[in-house]
């Protein structure tokens, strides 16, 4: 997720650099898509040093938020708790248009009323559609408020060289509120990535712990070797002298052998079923 989070970042940001929603002091600038003969770059990356560990470390905080939520709420149905791999993509790629919509607006000089009412649209809408959970509702909540509030941290705190501005502060006086929707959108992006991820391990783990057990069934028994049996205790070879005479073991019933008590764990047999005991005794060949 972290991984994740710092690679998709910088493209995300920038959109809203591109597009005049915001400006670094001293932007790291690099071409995406190389320019024709000697004209500008097709496509140019404009973002800060600082972008990727912080949409990484969002990345990792949301990721993780949804999957202890998951744990402890109960209201999400299976497929909400394990989307698809296209579901996934189409919840990236959803977040993705929002925010780049969000900077074509801006820079296109469309108010801020307007472009509120279409991002909170929009991020209603992909909550709805791409996750409905009380685990998403959560933490894509947490996002709408934490971020914006890490953004007031960072204006307010940067040094020179890494600071940034919302080119029109809006109406908070740092940034537009409809950068509150944007965030929220970024809770289902992430959470079914998470979601997506966990369920691969998990499935990892199980395989692992499967395998690990046939091949654990597959060890035949020290004592009888596999055979269920072993030689009775109580005679030799289905008989024993009383009295000077040589009569049949009750216990083996003249069999000379009687089940091995090692593997009733292992077969999961009960020792006090004495009716099945005999019913195993009397598929064991003399």
């Amino acid at each position: 997720m972290t991984l994740c989070g710092a690679a998709l970042g910088p493209f995300l940001d920038s959109y809203h650099s591109l597009f005049g929603v915001l400006t670094y002091n001293t932007p790291l600038v690099f071409p995406l898509l190389g320019s024709i003969g000697t004209g500008p770059d097709l496509l140019t990356c404009v973002t800060s040093l600082w972008v990727p560990p912080l949409f990484g470390l969002a990345g990792f905080l949301i990721g993780w938020l949804y999957i202890l939520l998951d744990t402890v709420t109960s209201d999400a149905t299976q497929s909400q708790l394990h989307p698809t791999i296209p579901k996934v993509l189409v919840g990236i790629s959803y977040f993705t248009f929002q925010y780049w919509l969000s900077g074509i607006l801006f820079g296109h000089g469309v108010d801020r009323t307007s472009i509120l009412a279409i991002m909170s649209v929009l991020a209603a809408g992909g909550f709805y559609l791409l996750d409905g959970t009380i685990s998403g509702l959560i933490t894509s909540a947490a996002t709408a408020i934490g971020g914006p509030l890490i953004e007031v941290g960072l204006i307010s705190s940067l040094p020179d060289s890494w600071a940034y501005h919302y080119n029109d502060p809006g109406e908070t006086g740092f940034f537009p509120l409809w950068i509150i929707p944007v965030y929220f959108l970024g809770g289902p992006a992430n959470g079914n990535l998470a979601r997506g991820f966990w369920d691969a391990l998990s499935e990892k783990s199980d395989a692992r712990t499967f395998g690990m057990q046939v091949e654990m069934d597959q060890v035949p028994c020290s004592v009888c070797n596999g055979t269920r049996a072993v030689k009775c205790p109580n005679c030799d070879d289905g008989t024993y002298v009383t009295y000077g005479e040589r009569v049949v073991c009750k216990a083996c019933r003249g069999k000379g052998l009687v089940i091995c008590r090692e593997c009733f764990s292992k077969y999961d047999d009960d020792p006090s079923d004495i009716e099945n005991i005999r019913r195993i005794m009397d598929q064991i060949p003399d």
